[in-house]
């Protein structure tokens, strides 16, 4: 198993918003046990700002409720989150419909302070407050024959206005190679800024992989499934050419129609400043080791 966080925070120890937002330095939450406030940082971690509630709940990509970036937020009220349980099968030693206030009681959660890049080539960093999904698996019981694993976000054509047109193959899917999925960089986020995670945004629980471009990130996910196959994933499907199974934030490897050199930093106004994008999204000291000997122009 790779290096587990020793940090026990819980949501109601998260620094306040505002208290957050005065803070002139703060450690960027990666691998190496580094919570936030917690010294020793690793040497390529950088002071982060994280974005304002705002930017991250009003402006983002959520197409089950519309293509635009303010649809969520102005549609994905009507989403039920509570119940919720998450089916958990494939090669698992137990699966079935684990309840989400179960999966929490379970779950030691941490805040994380992560920059999230989009393929659109804009970015934010965002404070999650969440737990590693390798935890989360461990409750199945992974077997031995399991090499990926696959991901769906709920389908409620009632609630959800946007799959009324066949933008995607609904429901959405997503995936990940194992050793991804269990990196401790990889977490099933709750919350942001310590409150729960807003509709818009995924909830209950959501996907964040760091490193990789954000629509990797599955929303809303009621089942996970291990398997011995790379499963498909919706944009995959939708257009090969352009979107690949790994997805990394990688500044060398263009999208077919704009650069991914640079990005746009929300929050900064629409014609700020563009900034150099990082290999892996600034994680490649963390993560680069997973693709060692991969053409990460082929597989991209």
């Amino acid at each position: 198993m790779a290096h587990r966080w020793t940090n026990t925070l819980r949501d109601k120890d998260v620094t306040p918003e505002a208290a957050f937002l005065n803070r002139r330095q703060l450690i960027a939450g990666a691998a190496a046990g580094v919570g936030l406030g917690l010294g020793g940082a690793p040497a390529w971690a950088e002071a982060l700002t994280p974005n304002s509630w705002e930017d991250i709940t009003r402006y983002n990509n959520y197409y089950e409720f519309g293509t635009d970036k303010g649809d969520p937020a102005r549609n994905a009220r009507i989403l039920t989150v509570s119940p919720w349980s998450v089916t958990i099968d494939g090669l698992v030693d137990r699966p079935g419909a684990y309840d989400f206030d179960e999966i929490m009681a379970k779950m030691t959660i941490e805040e994380r302070l992560y920059r999230f890049r989009c393929v659109e080539a804009w970015s934010m960093v965002v404070p999650w407050n969440g737990f590693e999904l390798a935890d989360l698996l461990d409750l199945a019981g992974v077997q031995s024959a399991a090499k990926y694993v696959a991901f769906e976000t709920v389908l409620r054509p009632d609630e959800m206005p946007g799959v009324r047109y066949p933008v995607l193959d609904w429901p959405y899917v997503e995936g990940l190679r194992l050793d991804e999925a269990l990196h401790p960089l990889t977490i099933m986020a709750t919350g942001i800024y310590g409150r729960d995670i807003p509709n818009q945004n995924g909830a209950p629980l959501r996907l964040v992989v760091p490193w990789k471009y954000g629509f990797k990130s599955i929303k809303s996910v009621v089942r996970i499934t291990l398997t011995d196959k790379e499963p498909p994933t919706s944009w995959n499907k939708a257009n090969p050419r352009e979107y690949g199974f790994y997805s990394n934030v990688n500044p060398e490897v263009n999208h077919p129609r704009w650069s991914q050199a640079t990005e746009r930093q929300i929050g900064g106004g629409l014609f700020s400043a563009r900034v150099p994008t990082l290999m892996f999204n600034g994680y490649a000291e963390e993560v680069a080791g997973l693709y060692a000997g991969m053409d990460l122009k082929k597989n991209f």
